[in-house]
């Protein structure tokens, strides 16, 4: 089991054996829950055996079978099968808890979104999670939009201004609230308040989810000029990024920016710099300074934004080949201090170097892992064969012990 958490590329075997200890007795579940929740594509070749196990997803009475239920189907659903669906619906019928909403988002959208909006019809501890969902979705998220908007008046409304904006046009009915929340006239419900003394701190985003929606960008210019002016510039980078030419008129203050203390700062500037200027001279050096060559997981850590915006300038930025293939050529995964995310956090890290790679040098690296590939690819790997599945299964299971599964 810790050879699949701690390992970047661990032997076939090693998951062999996690999914065994899954689909195996009660005493032997718990070892595998960890890793098997999170492990996503690296399971596809076992997908048939997890769904002989998992079934219908019929829920039974006691949380243990319940948490089983969970685990699999989150399993299955990491890999992108949609016969992770009935038993994901049960639980979503349920009070059940979400680790990770990651996973979900390999299956297909017409199946993942029905699942979400239901989610979304109540307040569970996975909204934000599920908000960073449909946002990854863009435009193809439009049909969730009478769950998302009433989550602008709630705790999560900077995550719903996200996907509001990441939606575009059709989310137009929400334009006049993010207005009203953008110009600062009023704030929606969260830990302060409606009536909090401070600014609301998704006055940015409204100001942005309005610009993408509407076309009309004068109320994030405005917010934008407002921060640089009172030296609050750091705040307001992505945004002046992803206005791009049209934020020019700021390009000064965002250079000067590549320069003060503040990796974070740093990085964004030298990112934004080159979507306004389109000029990576600049940029190439501070991003490829931002980039710690033994990064280890740490969240506070800038260098997995770092390498984004290296592969987002593409063969410009050549000087960075070096260091990302040493970094996605290590064997051990990064430490992240929660064993219920390593391999989460890993892989997404390991994704981001390849997709860099490939970006800059026009071909997918050969120290692609294996699970990281069908991003990169777009094609899964082959599925091992499992006689359990077929309709008159032999009396010996896959791993050569009766299989009464």
């Amino acid at each position: 089991m810790q050879a699949v958490l701690r390992e970047r590329r661990p032997d076939p075997a090693a998951w062999a054996a996690v999914v065994e200890a899954a689909c195996g007795p009660p005493e032997d579940r718990w070892r595998a829950r960890d890793a098997l929740m999170q492990a996503r594509f690296a399971l596809a070749p076992h997908a048939d055996r997890l769904a002989r196990r998992l079934g219908s997803g019929r829920l039974r009475v006691g949380s243990e079978a319940q948490s089983n239920v969970q685990m699999l189907a989150l399993a299955l659903a990491g890999t992108g099968d949609v016969r992770a669906m009935p038993a994901l619906r049960n639980l979503s019928g349920a009070d059940w808890f979400l680790i990770d909403a990651r996973p979900l988002a390999a299956l297909p959208t017409a199946d993942l979104l029905p699942l979400v909006r239901a989610e979304l019809r109540h307040t569970r501890m996975s909204t934000s999670d599920l908000l960073r969902l449909l946002a990854d979705l863009g435009a193809a998220a439009a049909p969730a939009l009478p769950e998302v908007i009433p989550h602008l008046e709630a705790g999560c409304a900077y995550g719903a201004a996200r996907v509001l904006g990441r939606i575009g046009p059709p989310a137009a009915a929400a334009a006049g609230r993010l207005a009203v929340f953008a110009s600062g006239a009023a704030r929606p419900e969260g830990p302060y308040g409606p009536t909090a003394a401070c600014p609301w701190h998704g006055v940015r985003m409204a100001a942005w989810a309005h610009w993408r929606i509407t076309g009309d960008d004068a109320l994030l210019r405005q917010a934008c000029a407002a921060d640089l002016a009172a030296g609050r510039g750091s705040r307001v980078l992505p945004y002046l990024a992803d206005l791009g030419p049209a934020a020019a008129g700021h390009a000064d203050a965002v250079r000067a920016l590549t320069g003060p203390p503040g990796a974070w700062t740093r990085v964004a500037a030298a990112h934004a710099w080159w979507r306004i200027t389109g000029d990576p001279e600049p940029a190439v050096p501070v991003l490829l300074a931002g980039v710690d060559p033994d990064f280890d997981g740490h969240p506070a850590d800038v260098t997995p934004s770092a390498v984004r915006h290296l592969g987002a300038i593409g063969p410009a930025a050549a000087a960075a080949v070096p260091v990302l293939v040493r970094l996605l050529e290590r064997e051990e995964r990064v430490r992240e201090p929660w064993e219920r995310k390593r391999i989460l956090v890993d892989d997404d890290f390991t994704r981001a170097l390849a997709e860099a790679l490939t970006r800059i040098t026009g071909t997918v690296p050969d120290a692609t892992p294996p699970a990281v590939l069908p991003w990169i690819t777009g094609t899964g790997p082959a599925p091992v064969s499992d006689p359990g599945i077929f309709a008159a299964p032999p009396p010996r299971g896959l791993f050569g012990w009766r299989d009464e599964h």
